[in-house]
């Protein structure tokens, strides 16, 4: 019977222990949850504050882009910095106010015409007006195959554009076959029209190419300013067209 009762005994003992002990590990458990809890927390938070913080920094190196200045302002600017002032002389060589107009701000680009230059045919050239034509049909054929490239001819005036570029969109039955983008350069206005020659490229070749494309053509500088957007239709096919 004590044995019997001993073994009850012993038995509650470990009971109430086991059930102490749980406890105490379940106390533990709860504790270092609250602690990683809170610990995850300040890390989320600070990565959430790096995240901030990055984002801010970004948005201030894209939005502070500096005040603008007119020509005649940018000449007047460091004049005691040689290295600038040789370079503005570099880049605006000699600039006729008078004919520019150097008052303004913001530069002006007048797009004159856009030419499709192929060897052994004649030039294709579109002149600024073709912007407007929002006909349906084939502005011109290439073959394919062919190599070909564009130049462009413009004026600037009244300031410097900065980081002028092409871009060029190309779609076939509705999909997208081609997106490129062209750096152009900075120039500084001037009377007499700037001439730009892009590389040669080549038009694919093969049946499954051949047919009606539509496109869309943009000129536009690094502050995102655009001053030129056409959107055309023209076709590649196995032969040249015959001269008409």
């Amino acid at each position: 019977m004590w044995a019997v009762v001993g073994a009850i005994s012993a038995s509650k003992d470990n009971i109430t222990f086991s059930s102490e002990m749980e406890k105490e590990e379940q106390k533990k458990k709860k504790k270092n949850n609250n602690a990683n809890d809170e610990e995850n927390g300040k890390n989320s938070d600070n990565e959430e504050e790096e995240e901030e913080d990055g984002t801010k920094l970004k948005s201030d190196k894209e939005l502070d882009l500096g005040p603008q200045y007119s020509l005649k302002e940018q000449l007047e600017k460091d004049k005691d910095d040689e290295s600038l002032r040789k370079w503005k002389e570099q880049l605006l060589g000699s600039v006729d106010f008078s004919a520019v107009g150097a008052e303004s701000k913001d530069p002006e680009v007048q797009i004159l015409s856009l030419s499709i230059l192929s060897p052994g045919r004649p030039d294709i050239v579109f002149p600024s007006s073709f912007a407007s034509n929002n006909t349906k049909a084939s502005l011109f054929t290439l073959k394919e195959g062919s190599q070909y490239r564009l130049k462009f001819r413009f004026t600037v005036s009244t300031n410097i554009v900065s980081g002028l570029k092409y871009t060029n969109t190309v779609w076939k039955t509705g999909i997208r076959v081609d997106n490129s983008k062209v750096m152009l350069g900075t120039f500084s206005p001037q009377k007499e029209p700037y001439t730009c020659e892009l590389e040669q490229d080549t038009t694919p070749s093969g049946m499954f190419v051949r047919g009606s494309y539509s496109a869309r053509t943009k000129v536009l500088d690094d502050d995102g300013k655009c001053y030129f957007d056409v959107s055309y239709r023209f076709e590649i096919q196995k032969k040249w067209p015959s001269p008409t």
